[in-house]
């Protein structure tokens, strides 16, 4: 059976994205060049201009996806628990777990703010995982805190999961993060 035009043409964008992540992976954005993604996909340069409006887009598109990704992961795994402190502690895991893919660590809290700017990268956070994490925090500590405290908190505990993730990749022990973040959320419930 043929595919569609909108098929072939998801499949080239897929294709681009993969490959691009394979050599931003394997050698940092910077070292990575569009000959090298357009051979990696097996596809034309004007197929790659055709996508994206140069590799800086793609690199954004490749994030998304991967943000995505991570943020898919923890709501699957966090959903189920009962309690909001567990789910945090779910979610914690999941985002661990998530960040554990190759070379995610690396694109996402690395490359991500020193190619886009930090701000294009945490949006792309809020865009993704951001929403699971505030839910969990306004559902753990109630109505004490003001909109702006919420946030405040959710930015502080996000930068305490980022900073955890790339030093477990490093090979940090991910047991004594797990456990730094059940004592902050339960120094949050005791506040």
């Amino acid at each position: 059976m043929a595919r569609s035009n909108k098929e072939r043409t998801e499949a080239t964008r897929l294709a681009l994205i993969e490959a691009a992540r394979r050599l931003f992976v394997k050698k940092g954005y910077a070292e990575t060049a569009t000959p090298d993604i357009v051979a990696e996909a097996g596809v034309t340069r004007g197929a790659l201009y055709h996508h994206f409006e140069d590799k800086k887009a793609l690199f954004r598109a490749t994030l998304e996806r991967e943000a995505e990704a991570v943020a898919t992961h923890i709501e699957m795994v966090s959903r189920p628990a009962a309690a909001p402190r567990q789910a945090l502690l779910a979610g914690a895991s999941a985002y661990f777990d998530a960040m554990a893919a190759p070379g995610r660590t690396r694109l996402l809290l690395l490359e991500a703010p020193a190619v886009l700017g930090f701000e294009s990268a945490a949006a792309i956070d809020r865009d993704n995982a951001e929403g699971t994490l505030k839910a969990g925090l306004s559902a753990l500590i109630g109505k004490d805190v003001d909109a702006a405290g919420l946030q405040a908190l959710t930015d502080l505990l996000s930068a305490a999961f980022d900073r955890a993730a790339i030093a477990i990749e490093a090979g940090a022990d991910r047991a004594a993060y797990v456990a730094a973040i059940a004592g902050l959320l339960d120094g949050l419930v005791r506040a």
